[in-house]
């Protein structure tokens, strides 16, 4: 938490570098129930879907969870992404290893060049891929700790950039059954990356009077990571035995974009349903789109989860029959342009 707090003064973004980051496909959350949250959900995630918001809760993992999700990215652009996660509890230590990955299909494009850039060379479709490692660990009763590499792989044909990030988190949980959770997280620290390959490539002149040409490579510029720390904070209400309301906050400061505030609200049936909402603010978001508002996502998220529980036999260190769970999750993400941004998922927890 110290170095995160240190971190600070880092990742405060100004107004001139706003937009001047890279690799933002970093930021894009494709799991389902943070989602539904807008990530806000800094101190309440659970399992694999942590990785994505805060790698402390990773942690929390009780055995074995699955997860696969499928997202339509800002409705009518065609960019879809396919995520899966894995996460397992090391024996009975207190350790949790998990893996994600994000596969981006951003559909087809038009081959040009500058010799021929009338279309007539066909079609490429880009490549977009996110794989991450998580290791996290519960300390206390109360403190998780997590920690996430992830490697960046963007490409066409002739065209690749190669890059490794880094995320940290801690979780706090206390009070009765853990009603009081905290979270801080920072995301996306790693080396610059720069595109490279054969398609930077040109002939040019040795001298303007000498009809000679050599092959030479042109050079990029270096892009940073769009670096963000994160905190935020919930609190539940039991109503009975049956009923739970919670309220989320968090405030987001990133490093090339305009700082965020969050607010968000969750209602748990049991453990059968969850509905969850939640608004994301940040400066001119209630704008006209490229007046004051310079995203297309309006602030307001919604989500829901279904949740199976059932008996596999296992037993706790006290010989209680452990439930283990199928879920059924879907979020939607309000935006202007486009048609919004819908995320699908199901997860079994084991």
């Amino acid at each position: 938490m110290v170095a995160c707090l240190l971190a600070w003064q880092a990742v405060q973004a100004q107004p001139e570098r706003v937009g001047q980051a890279g690799a933002l496909e970093l930021m894009i959350n494709s799991m389902p129930r943070s989602s539904g949250f807008n990530g806000i959900n800094l101190g309440s995630s659970a399992g694999i879907e942590s990785a994505q918001v805060n790698p402390g809760g990773v942690g929390t993992t009780r055995g074995t969870e699955l997860l696969f999700s499928h997202t339509a990215w800002l409705m009518g652009s065609d960019i879809q992404i396919n995520t899966f996660g894995f996460s397992q509890r090391l024996g009975l230590s207190d350790g949790v290893l998990g893996v994600s990955v994000a596969a981006f299909s951003l559909g087809q494009f038009v081959r040009t060049t500058v010799d021929q850039p009338d279309g007539s060379l066909g079609t490429f479709s880009p490549t977009m891929l996110n794989v991450g490692l998580t290791y996290a660990r519960q300390f206390t009763d109360h403190i998780y700790v997590g920690l996430t590499a992830r490697v960046v792989h963007n490409s066409t044909p002739e065209v690749q950039a190669n890059g490794v990030s880094f995320d940290a988190g801690i979780q706090y949980r206390s009070g009765e059954k853990d009603r009081i959770k905290l979270g801080i997280a920072l995301r996306n620290t790693g080396p610059p990356m720069r595109f490279a390959g054969d398609g930077l490539a040109g002939r040019v002149k040795i001298q303007p009077n000498n009809p000679f040409t050599t092959t030479t490579n042109l050079p990029t510029a270096k892009f940073e990571l769009p670096t963000v720390l994160s905190m935020g904070g919930s609190y539940d209400f039991f109503l009975g035995n049956s009923n739970t309301i919670t309220i989320l906050v968090a405030f987001i400061s990133n490093s090339f974009y305009y700082n965020q505030g969050g607010i968000g609200l969750a209602y748990k049936y049991k453990e059968y349903v969850i509905f969850r909402g939640s608004f994301l603010y940040e400066k001119g978001i209630f704008g006209s789109i490229f007046d004051t508002r310079y995203t297309a996502f309006t602030g307001p998220s919604m989500g829901a989860t279904f949740q199976i529980p059932f008996k596999t036999g296992k037993l706790n260190v006290e010989g209680i029959p452990v439930m283990s769970t199928f879920s059924f999750d879907a979020s939607y993400r309000f935006t202007n342009p486009f048609g919004g941004t819908l995320v699908l998922g199901a997860r079994i927890d084991i």
